[in-house]
């Protein structure tokens, strides 16, 4: 696993190529379309949630990921509807991706080739980008992902030139490179971030509409790759309802309890508790940065270890990318802290055997 996460940056590269010679192009043929459907699920479905933080508040046109069986009702011949499966082959995406087809959706595939999903795009004339894979689909998450901002660009709903994707892939080169296993504890920031969660129960909160997905991909990354509970929030909405455990049964130094009490030693006085890990954008709206601030300070004065993982660069693709590499680091550490191979996952393959 943790050479699939090393294998980032060359996945950015190797995706834009094969892109271009899909002639993802020829998308501008038709024009701006109405909206943008993803429909992707796991670590394909996140693809759509990266394409609309980097395209942000300001794109012309919404951009939603559908994780489910059906396609919205609104979805029609006016929108492009872009399917992700790493294997080409999940039931829920290709199941929406017919849908799509049967109404007359403009449709661009991303995903194995020789799949169901690559037949799929040849019978309703659509686009297909192979994809290969990295080892894991959630360990995929760039080579599913550019192809998608390669469109948007093509479509004129993102800025991400050729310079943007290679700086993003030399960020990522040097993520690796302070992560990588040779380095110590106290120089590997991942390392050091997974000694100090382990035990804890994570709240992984962003600073941006960009981090949040972010947190919420670490999260996931954390299920997988630890097989570790967390929770994924999101500032400003996380000071509304979240902030509350801070109060809870897993805080670490709140109000004294009842020395009576017989839940006292597996709360307040425990070795490990609550967590809250920040992923702070570079860009905050300004009442976001002072809660930022303030929900800090608070965690810390109640005895909740705080964690923060700073975004690096100035391109929305470049932040994102830096905090989810650091954080997909983080999970694979963790998991090899607590023994646990972070590769397989024999809960979801029992599930999918249940409902074969």
């Amino acid at each position: 696993m943790l050479r699939q996460v090393a294998s980032s940056a060359a996945q950015i590269r190797e995706a834009r190529r094969a892109a271009e010679e899909a002639g993802v192009a020829a998308l501008a043929e038709d024009g701006r379309p109405r909206a943008i459907v993803v429909t992707g699920m796991g670590g394909s479905g996140i693809s759509g949630d990266v394409l609309a933080a980097v395209c942000g508040l300001g794109c012309p046109v919404p951009v939603t990921t559908v994780r489910g069986y059906r396609l919205p009702g609104w979805v029609g011949a006016a929108d492009l509807v872009i399917a992700v499966s790493c294997s080409g082959s999940t039931e829920e995406t290709l199941e929406v991706a017919a849908q799509a087809a049967r109404r007359g959706c403009r449709l661009l595939c991303v995903g194995g080739a020789g799949s169901p999903l690559a037949d799929l795009a040849a019978r309703s004339r659509g686009l297909f980008v192979p994809v290969r894979s990295a080892g894991q689909p959630r360990s995929t998450l760039w080579g599913l992902t550019v192809p998608l901002l390669v469109a948007a660009r093509t479509l004129g709903l993102t800025d991400v030139p050729d310079a943007v994707l290679e700086s993003t892939a030399a960020r990522l080169e040097d993520v690796a490179h302070r992560c990588r296993p040779a380095s110590e504890p106290f120089v590997n920031p991942a390392k050091r971030i997974a000694l100090d969660l382990a035990g804890d129960v994570p709240l992984v909160w962003g600073t941006s509409p960009l981090a949040e997905t972010a947190a919420y991909r670490m999260c996931c990354q954390l299920n997988e790759n630890a097989k570790y509970p967390a929770v994924a929030g999101g500032l400003p909405e996380a000071d509304h309802n979240q902030v509350m455990a801070f109060d809870g049964f897993f805080a670490g130094g709140g109000s004294p309890a009842d020395p009576d009490d017989f839940f006292r030693d597996r709360a307040g006085d425990a070795e490990h508790g609550l967590h809250l890990v920040v992923l702070r954008d570079t860009e905050e709206h300004p009442q976001t940065a002072k809660r930022r601030a303030a929900s800090v300070e608070m965690a810390r004065d109640r005895g909740v270890a705080v964690t923060e993982i700073l975004a690096e660069g100035t391109h929305p693709l470049e932040r994102i990318a830096t905090m989810i590499a650091l954080a997909d680091y983080v999970t694979v550490y963790l998991a090899i802290t607590l023994g646990v191979d972070p590769t397989p996952v024999p809960a979801i393959q029992e599930l999918k055997a249940r409902i074969a």
